[in-house]
């Protein structure tokens, strides 16, 4: 039996509902993977061509170990291509673990009657964001859960107070936020505020798995969450992030669903997700989630290498649930950007809490090593640290990002941005022995660049970082 297209008519407009399950699984279930099609759907990708729903579907069918092989590796050259060999780093700070919501697989459920909550001051913020300035941090995701306490203008206000922060020679300078759905009068609040990305993860993207798992709150509502970015959108807030949390339903209806979404947002408003996170289930307080459709190392690494092939110009962000062995071996499937230093509890970061307690959390972090760690291992296997906003504060954001990322001129501002903030935390914040692996790095890219139009002018602001100056830009 062939996929028949026609049997499906969910047209893509604005703020209207669009996903179709019989149409995903229709997929899955009669697109037929060959060499030679996969070959043909991996020479669309590297050439920078987005995949269509059936094109990941022939991907997703694959299973020649070969021809997941060449998957791999062709999602390796692809992320490489577009956006050298940086990696962006940032950490994300808990405001508050108050929730409406009770959802199965969260330890911040309304239900969970361990969990202990608290929504940190003004003063406690503050204090938080100068010990990871003091870590060299520059760009961080503010994380709320779902309560009448934390309203647009709460989230705002928690911004503005983040960027006003300076210790030493600290400073935040892109605040994401990973909230629940606002109104358009709300996403134009937050937008005010200048955040970066909005984060919603739709979690699960079968609406019948979804009730199992949502069924009181206001995150009951599937179709409010599917369409809370194009709110966003029509807010005037064109910089969002999606994500689904594999483990709660068969990883391959979730790719599809992910990459639905994407399609979603490129026909109704011409840009797609700045990012797609793609977070396995983890433990958490009062956890009892079944087993049935945990993803498995192999099929994880499968997952990123399609996602990256299939969306050639998201950034992907890899999360510190995974163990650093996870990480390591991951990363060069497609990954862009990571967080370091990581820290869930609320308050943690400046109580200095080298241990857990999944009653404070909202989950299970496996990779709680040091920001430095990170960046010593991201040097050793020659990554280049980024803690770059430029895009941001440039307005290479939604449409105008496209235009820039596209065509791969990217790679011409990622490699120099991440140069400059390397050096940064070089000078203000590194022990000696980073220092020195981190300088040979940044002369290793510099002559990777030599040829190019702006190598001498990333040489010379180099000098002007090392007699003092900050926060230099393409």
């Amino acid at each position: 039996m062939k996929f028949n297209p026609q049997k499906y008519k969910i047209p893509d407009e604005p703020m209207k509902p669009f996903i179709d399950a019989d149409e995903i699984w229709d997929l899955l279930n009669n697109t037929i993977s060959t060499k030679e099609n996969v070959k043909e759907v991996i020479a669309k990708s590297l050439d920078k061509n987005r995949l269509s729903m059936k094109e990941v579907a022939i991907l997703i069918n694959t299973n020649d170990p070969v021809m997941v092989e060449e998957i791999k590796s062709a999602a390796s050259k692809l992320r490489e291509n577009i956006y050298g060999k940086r990696i962006v780093l940032f950490a994300p700070l808990y405001v508050g673990n108050k929730c409406v919501n009770d959802c199965k697989y969260c330890g911040f459920k309304r239900s969970n009657k361990l969990a202990q909550r608290k929504t940190l001051s003004k003063d406690e913020l503050i204090e938080n964001v100068k010990a990871l300035e003091n870590e060299g941090q520059k760009r961080l995701i503010l994380v709320f859960g779902e309560s009448s306490n934390y309203k647009p203008e709460f989230i705002a206000d928690c911004v503005k107070t983040v960027y006003n922060v300076k210790e030493g020679k600290g400073e935040i300078r892109r605040v994401n936020i990973n909230a629940a759905p606002l109104d358009i009068e709300g996403f134009k609040k937050v937008k005010e505020a200048k955040i970066g990305t909005y984060q919603i993860f739709q979690e699960t993207y079968n609406p019948e798995i979804y009730k199992q798992y949502h069924q009181t709150g206001p995150k009951s509502d599937f179709n409010n969450r599917l369409t809370s970015l194009d709110r966003a959108q029509e807010s005037g807030l064109d910089d969002v992030g999606i994500g689904a949390l594999f483990g709660l339903y068969d990883w391959r209806f979730e790719v599809m669903g992910l990459v639905r979404h994407t399609n979603h947002l490129e026909a109704c408003y011409n840009v797609g997700p700045h990012t797609i996170s793609f977070p396995r289930l983890q433990d958490a307080s009062s956890f009892d989630i079944s087993e049935k459709y945990k993803v498995s190392f192999n099929d994880f690494e499968k997952l990123i290498a399609i996602i990256r092939l299939a969306v050639p110009y998201t950034g992907m962000i890899l999360t510190a649930r995974e163990p650093e062995e996870i990480r390591r071996k991951v990363l060069n499937l497609g990954c862009s950007q990571i967080d370091a230093g990581t820290k869930i509890e609320i308050g943690a970061y400046s109580e200095n809490s080298e241990t857990q307690d999944l009653n404070k959390e909202q989950f299970l972090i496996n990779d709680s090593r040091p920001l430095n760690e990170v960046i010593n291992e991201l040097i050793d296997n020659d990554y280049i640290p980024s803690f770059c906003t430029a895009c941001y504060r440039l307005g290479r954001t939604g449409e105008h990002f496209m235009e820039f990322s596209v065509p791969g001129f990217i790679k011409k501002f990622c490699t120099p941005n991440a140069i400059l903030t390397l050096a940064e935390y070089l000078l203000d914040y590194a022990p000696a022995n980073t220092v020195e692996k981190g300088w040979k790095l940044i002369e290793k890219n510099i002559q990777k660049i030599k040829e190019t139009e702006n190598a001498d002018e990333i040489l010379k602001r180099i000098e002007r970082i090392k007699a003092g100056e900050r926060d230099l830009y393409f």
